[in-house]
């Protein structure tokens, strides 16, 4: 599909346009050609997205890959990047937005005010090489990242809840946990 199409689907899921979904379809497109994958192939694809912003709603509409179905994995690293692996050849591609593209959008439309609209409207005629940088990369997935069925449930020896996927973690001769083990996002009320 062409970049407004699928500019065009990203917006339906994400609710709005916004400079993080251009650079979000953008960044896909860059990614999957530079994997060497066409078009959604979920079966043979996993992204890993390094922020919890707009741009990652784009990656999931062009990408077809969801954490959902295991094919698109969350670092939080508060980067605009994102790694693109192709699993039927093993090669991987990491595409990070260019911090230097925000100046640059402002020089391409100095009489638009607000730097969100000069942005998207940049971003949109930019060229791949000032948006963003493209890393070939090498990634280990383990079994357990994998998509399909989990591999295996274990009770946590601490709180009783199951985990799956090889999560728990040995300590002292128990199974805990992450949350048990190193401390949760939540506190028992």
């Amino acid at each position: 599909m062409d970049f407004e199409s699928l500019l065009n689907e990203s917006v339906k899921i994400h609710g709005h346009l916004c400079p993080g979904q251009v650079l979000g379809v953008k960044m896909s497109m860059l990614g999957l050609k530079n994997a060497g994958i066409e078009g959604k192939d979920r079966k043979n694809i996993i992204v890993f997205v390094e922020m919890d912003r707009c741009a990652t709603d784009a990656v999931q509409s062009v990408t077809g890959c969801s954490l959902g179905h295991r094919t698109m994995k969350f670092m939080d690293y508060g980067k605009m990047a994102a790694t693109f692996v192709n699993l039927k050849t093993g090669r991987a591609v990491r595409v990070l937005a260019k911090e230097e593209a925000r100046d640059k959008a402002k020089e391409m439309f100095p009489h638009i005010e607000n730097k969100y609209q000069a942005q998207l409207e940049a971003y949109k005629i930019m060229s791949d090489n000032d948006l963003f940088d493209v890393m070939e990369v090498k990634v280990e997935l383990r079994p357990e990242d994998m998509p399909g069925r989990p591999l295996g449930r274990i009770i946590c020896d601490h709180c009783g809840e199951y985990v799956q996927d090889r999560r728990e973690i040995p300590k002292e001769g128990r199974n805990l946990c992450k949350a048990c083990a190193e401390g949760g996002y939540y506190d028992r009320v």
